[in-house]
């Protein structure tokens, strides 16, 4: 049977990929958030009965911006650089400018649409010339989280034995068993939140676990909005003829916006602990517009 949405175009490269160009017209900038209808936030506000909540962001920790370079050399590479400003002598209020490397693997992000295209086209299918111009980004960035992202999360959880192996590559049975396993089921216009037991920024130089094509895949077939994860992509990649599925198929063809380097150890616990593996959802970028991405602070309600 043929996927829902899947389509062949040889032109594009995308022979048998799921594919959602076109499923909801060819200015769409939204993609699977399309699948957020009422009844999903509905369904996800349904599971937020008791108000503990979950951060499933990393804190992160600027360098001064003055410092320049030199601000590495006695600890981790920050997403952050920071300059501080004083008003008065001495000092009656303090701000600060920062400058911010919004795809940083030491940051919780969003990718938007727009972050990686495809043999040279923006998700659903535009010109990367027309949508990325050197006065900013024209189509399929921040712009189209502004309203924040609400819905039922599911998280399932590959790591609860230990952290899966380097460069395993999680597949549909994986999925499927670990809907069993906890007794909960990824609902069309869900948002997957995956645990891998890995930090992406935090292993620096070992390989990682990842998503494979398969995987990709079962997210289409079940209709999930939107991909949370603590890993992505396998690192060094595996399959040569589709090295990054969530950032090469996902995000390019489906248009399923991503939010990497997730921290899920705590929500693990949580939800091992109310024997609970749905909540709501909330992701609320900054009101930021025309970027390629954006940190996030995932919120889990019970």
């Amino acid at each position: 049977m043929t996927e829902r949405g899947a389509r062949t175009d040889r032109q594009h490269g995308t022979e048998d990929l799921p594919d959602n160009r076109g499923r909801w017209g060819s200015d769409d900038q939204l993609g699977t958030l399309n699948l957020i209808t009422e009844e999903a936030r509905a369904r996800g506000a349904a599971e937020a009965r008791t108000g503990r909540f979950v951060s499933l962001a990393q804190p992160v920790e600027p360098v001064p911006l003055v410092s320049g370079p030199l601000a590495l050399a006695d600890r981790p590479a920050s997403p952050v650089q920071q300059m501080l400003a004083y008003t008065g002598s001495p000092a009656t209020a303090a701000v600060d400018v920062i400058t911010v490397t919004n795809h940083h693997p030491r940051s919780t992000h969003i990718d938007a649409l727009v972050h990686k295209p495809r043999e040279g086209r923006v998700y659903p299918g535009r010109p990367l010339a027309e949508s990325l111009t050197p006065a900013g980004v024209r189509h399929a960035s921040t712009t189209a989280f502004a309203a924040g992202i609400v819905t039922r999360g599911v998280l399932l959880d590959l790591a609860a034995d230990g952290p899966l192996p380097e460069r395993y590559a999680v597949t549909a049975r994986d999925l499927d068993a670990a809907e069993e396993r906890q007794g909960v089921r990824l609902e069309s216009g869900d948002a997957l939140v995956l645990r891998c037991g890995w930090i992406e920024g935090r292993q620096p130089g070992r390989a990682m676990p990842g998503v494979s094509l398969d995987a990709v895949r079962w997210m289409h077939r079940r209709g999930a909005a939107l991909f949370v994860g603590d890993a992505g992509d396998v690192h060094p990649p595996l399959d040569p003829a589709c090295p990054l599925p969530l950032h090469t198929v996902a995000l390019p063809l489906m248009g399923m916006p991503l939010v990497d380097v997730a921290e899920l150890a705590e929500l693990a616990a949580v939800c091992a602990e109310l024997d609970r593996w749905a909540f709501l959802l909330t992701v609320a970028p900054p009101r930021v517009n025309g970027l390629t991405g954006a940190p996030v602070n995932p919120l889990a309600v019970f």
